[in-house]
């Protein structure tokens, strides 16, 4: 059992929400789609349930062109980022209304819908209504009246995003056990890096309707393969430094802000292992937020001249925005750290941790750490 989207495009009003997009989803299958909002994260889930026919292309299950078929029958189930129950009904009756509604036999609806109500840890909660129940589990509700019909694609769209992070982090957990249990292809979608490294399973990035990278999590997040996948994995967006590579040498394309080894503050610098046999020329570098560092990490470290903008506490982590020339960076740091605005801020990455990218975006060397890893 497969969903196929070959050649899918979508276009309303002349201006395209989807590109080409060729997608293969397997059975029994995690796969998230990771990007900011209104990169066509709902689009492409709208596209693949029915709600929505694409300009361009085929939609296939199982080898079946079902472009043209309604939604009501395909074999689909799809959860919304707003929990949708019936607040005059019980939970056991929330879960067992798709069932309901194709005349199941009563023997089987009660089967499956406690065989649901188990896996998700509703049991004891069966006869309640769904007001007297806490956000995680009238979300858990909505998903095991998803689950209950046995649909072979469930479509989670930012599932969690309205509840608080306790509840956040416990489904989070939940979900991957409750995917595997059901074998069905399931299809989350999600704004948060952290959140799709999480889930593992596979992912798709996209950015401004089109799919970048399509692959297995942790190889999408370490190998991103260009620039613009490197920015939507990342939370905070990655950091970029334009540079030109002459020879044995990196020269920044600010001079005024370039950096230098460990304690130098020059303009150019030594050309690092993962760069040594790329063609002379102009490149990007990138680095994550909790890559950049603002005391020196040890020899052959880059050094850059920075300046503070603001800095946001969390609690046991700081966020702190660095200028950098005419580019704003974001730092990641433990602990507390109250920076004044405009003060001058040496900052540090080490070049294990450094992607490089070519003129056209693509990836051009991959950091150290990742390949390691």
């Amino acid at each position: 059992m497969a969903l196929e989207l070959s050649g899918v495009e979508k276009t309303v009003a002349g201006r395209p929400h989807i590109h080409r997009t060729d997608l293969r989803l397997e059975k029994g299958t995690m796969n998230v789609l990771l990007g900011a909002t209104l990169s066509g994260k709902t689009t492409l889930m709208r596209l693949m349930a029915g709600l929505e026919a694409p300009s361009v292309g085929r939609i296939l299950w199982d080898g079946r062109d079902v472009t043209g078929m309604r939604v009501q029958d395909r074999n689909v189930a799809m959860v919304y980022q707003q929990f949708i129950n019936y607040p005059s009904m019980s939970v056991y009756d929330n879960i067992a209304s798709p069932l309901m509604l194709t005349r199941r036999p009563r023997a089987e609806i009660d089967r499956a819908v406690r065989a649901t109500a188990e896996m998700l840890q509703l049991t004891p909660l069966l006869q309640r209504r769904p007001l007297e129940l806490s956000g995680g589990q009238q979300q858990r509700c909505a998903l095991a009246r998803a689950l209950v019909k046995g649909a072979g694609l469930v479509l989670l769209d930012e599932p969690l995003a309205n509840l608080d992070y306790k509840l956040r982090e416990e489904l989070r957990q939940e979900i991957p056990k409750i995917f595997e249990a059901s074998g069905a292809i399931f299809v989350y979608a999600t704004t948060e890096p952290e959140e799709a490294l999480l889930l593992g399973g596979r992912t798709a990035t996209l950015w401004q309707g089109r799919v970048t990278q399509f692959g297995p999590t942790p190889d999408v997040y370490r190998r991103p393969k260009d620039a613009i996948t490197a920015r939507v994995f990342s939370d905070p967006p990655m950091n970029f430094l334009e540079v030109v590579k002459t020879g044995g040498r990196l020269r920044f394309a600010d001079p005024t802000h370039g950096g230098g080894a460990g304690g130098g503050g020059g303009a150019d610098q030594l050309v690092f292992a993962a760069m040594a046999g790329l063609a002379d020329g102009p490149y990007t570098l990138g680095f994550r937020a909790n890559h950049l560092r603002l005391s020196d990490p040890g020899p052959g470290a880059l050094r850059f001249a920075t300046r503070v903008a603001v800095t946001e506490i969390t609690g046991s982590e700081t966020f702190v925005h660095l200028d950098h020339g005419p580019s704003r960076w974001v730092a990641l740091v433990h602990g507390v750290r109250d920076l004044a605005p405009g003060a001058a801020q040496p900052a540090f990455v080490d070049p294990a941790q450094v992607y490089a990218f070519g003129p056209d975006g693509a990836l051009a060397a991959t950091a150290a750490y990742a390949t390691a890893a």
